[in-house]
């Protein structure tokens, strides 16, 4: 019997032989790429999952250097002691609230990138922020996402789905990551809202029908997504609807937000959507005062969550095929302030969680005796992360989204 994805491509390449494009078209081969290359690109294909950790994340309270002198006289408040750091390799652990993120590395599924961040760094959590999403560093560059810009260069290989490219889970604004010119993504609230507002009655259907003759200005992201494709939607709609019935997974999700959201991600994953791209995030990362219990409690929400996901993904047989990237726009200062908290800073740790990662510590934590204006200084460009995500996991090639001269960092088993 032969595959769906290999029907979709010998009924391209048939069709296209009865117009005559094979023998006549010199543009042919290139058609039996793109046919060939869609097929490869539907479900069953390997799914990236993004958490941001909103606000400035402290890294070094994190990924702790917890032996280190300069940590500890420069923290006298917020350094975590060596009888209380989960110990990960050599002097370094994590912050002891991460106990999910120690079982995650235990089964060697979790990779910590040291050092991450780009040159001349900017400490305003918008730019910053927007130089991640964008990957760039020029504001005038940043009109569209690198996963948009991804998204956009396979806008005919991703039309053979009538699934959404990616999906953001959320009530903040839809992340300018996922901006694209040509390829809407919807941003929802959770999924009973998607099913609501794409599907959830003959009534709701019908106005959606008529939407999507409606003219666009001003529409927000799901109503642009459901004016684009509004038969794609509902088809997403039926099936999450479905989903919701049949969906169960002996793991326990903690009662945060963000696990939430990432039980969502996990029930869509399992419904056999063809999205390759989902989005979370975490927000309160911007600990400028009383850090300690804040933090404390993010990071345990953080590494609940993650862990139960991962079990979750195990349970289903999907964990070898998804990957979750963990990233906050910037670290904080090394030294702490006046408020017994962090300033805005530059480099900080990414994670990297899923079967396929280079498990345990990648690149040395940076030196806090030789800073820059005050913080560590990065000796990984995250774009060099994102080319790996691209070109070694989704199978995109990451020149054309992120430029010359990002070769893939290597955080991934290959």
């Amino acid at each position: 019997m032969l595959t769906t994805t290999r029907r979709k491509f010998l009924a391209a390449a048939s069709a296209a032989a009865s117009s005559g494009l094979l023998s006549l078209s010199p543009h042919a081969p290139r058609f039996l790429f793109e046919a060939a290359a869609a097929g490869a690109e539907m479900p069953g294909d390997k799914i990236l999952v993004v958490v941001q950790m909103s606000g400035g994340n402290d890294g070094l309270n994190t990924v702790i250097p917890y032996k280190d002198e300069v940590y500890r006289r420069r923290r006298p408040s917020l350094a975590i002691g060596d009888d209380r750091v989960l110990k990960v390799e050599g002097d370094i652990g994590l912050h002891p609230s991460l106990t999910g993120m120690a079982t995650l590395l235990e089964n060697r599924q979790l990779a910590i990138v040291q050092g991450v961040g780009y040159p001349n760094p900017n400490r305003s959590h918008f730019e910053s922020m927007d130089i991640w999403h964008t990957a760039h560093t020029q504001p005038q560059d940043r009109a569209a996402g690198w996963l948009g810009r991804a998204f956009d260069a396979r806008r005919a290989m991703l039309a053979q789905s009538t699934d959404p490219p990616a999906m953001h889970l959320g009530a903040e604004d839809q992340p300018l990551a996922l901006a694209a010119r040509d390829v809407p993504s919807p941003s929802i609230r959770s999924l009973d809202q998607f099913k609501l507002e794409t599907g959830g009655s003959d009534r709701q259907r019908e106005a959606i029908v008529a939407a999507a003759q409606a003219p666009r200005g001003g529409a927000g992201d799901l109503l642009k997504f459901v004016q684009t494709r509004a038969t794609s939607a509902l088809e997403v709609s039926r099936r999450i609807e479905s989903s919701a019935k049949d969906y169960k997974t002996p793991v326990t999700y903690p009662g945060t937000d963000l696990a939430q959201k990432l039980k969502q991600v996990a029930q869509l994953i399992d419904a056999g959507l063809a999205t390759r791209v989902y989005y979370v995030a975490i927000d309160g990362f911007d600990t400028h005062s009383d850090q300690r219990d804040a933090h404390s409690g993010l990071l345990a929400q953080l590494g609940g969550s993650l862990a139960a996901f991962a079990e979750d993904l195990q349970a289903h047989m999907h964990a070898d095929r998804v990957l979750t990237l963990v990233f906050s726009e910037f670290g904080r200062r090394v030294e702490e302030n006046a408020s017994r908290g962090t300033d805005h800073g530059a480099a900080a740790p990414l994670f990297l969680v899923g079967n396929r990662v280079k498990a345990g510590l990648i690149g040395k934590h940076p030196r806090l005796d030789d800073l820059q204006d005050g913080d560590v200084k990065f000796h990984t460009d995250f774009r060099s992360v994102y080319a790996a995500v691209l070109e070694q996991w989704l199978g995109w090639p990451a020149a054309p989204i992120l430029g010359e001269g990002f070769t893939p960092a290597g955080v991934l088993q290959t």
